[in-house]
C-alpha cells in the first residue's frame, strides 16, 4: 500500500491540504485538520500553490494521480486543458466527450485534485454552477477573481 502523506497550508481561499504520495499529488482539499508531513513532492506543490496565489504561476506542473473511472479521468484531463482565466461550461465538456451535462457536472463535483485541475473555471450555462471546494460558490469565485475571470460574472 503507498503511503500518503499530507500537508495543510494557509491560501487566501482557507486552509489547504495536499495529499501525495512520493511520486503523485493525490488530493487537494480546503480542510482545517492540520497535517505538516513533509517530502520534496510536497514542498513542491506548497511552492507552486503560493505561487499560484502571488500571481507568479498559472498552470500548475506536478505529477497527479488522475482518476480510474475513465468518465472522471476524461472530465480531469479536459480541466487541466482549459488556460489560467479561461472557462468552459458543462455543455462544452459535454459535448466534446459526447456524454451529458449533468454527468459532466457529477464528475467537476468528485474531483480529487481541486485548484490543480481546476474545476473553478466550469461554469453553468447560465450563472456559476455549483463548487463543492473550500466554502462553495464563495471559494469559486474568489478564484475566478483572481484568475482575472470575474468579467464573465457580471
Amino acid at each position: 500500500m503507498r503511503r500518503i502523506l499530507k500537508r495543510t497550508i494557509a491560501t487566501p481561499t482557507g486552509p489547504l491540504t495536499i495529499s501525495a504520495t512520493d511520486d503523485d499529488i493525490t488530493a487537494v482539499t480546503w480542510s482545517t485538520h492540520p497535517a505538516q508531513d513533509d517530502s520534496p513532492l510536497l514542498r513542491e506543490a506548497t511552492e507552486q500553490v503560493h505561487a499560484y496565489f502571488d500571481g507568479q504561476l498559472t498552470r500548475f506542473d506536478l505529477p497527479l494521480a488522475l482518476p480510474d473511472r475513465p468518465i472522471l479521468r476524461a472530465v480531469c484531463e479536459r480541466m487541466l486543458a482549459i488556460p489560467f482565466g479561461e472557462t468552459r461550461t458543462y455543455g462544452d465538456l459535454a459535448r466534446s466527450l459526447g456524454k451529458p451535462a449533468q454527468a459532466i457536472g457529477q464528475a467537476c463535483g468528485r474531483n480529487p485534485i481541486a485548484l490543480i485541475i481546476p474545476c473553478h473555471r466550469i461554469l453553468a450555462r447560465n450563472g456559476l454552477g455549483g463548487f463543492s471546494g473550500g466554502t462553495g460558490l464563495e471559494t469559486k469565485i474568489q478564484l475566478l477573481k483572481h484568475e482575472g475571470a470575474a468579467s464573465l460574472l457580471i
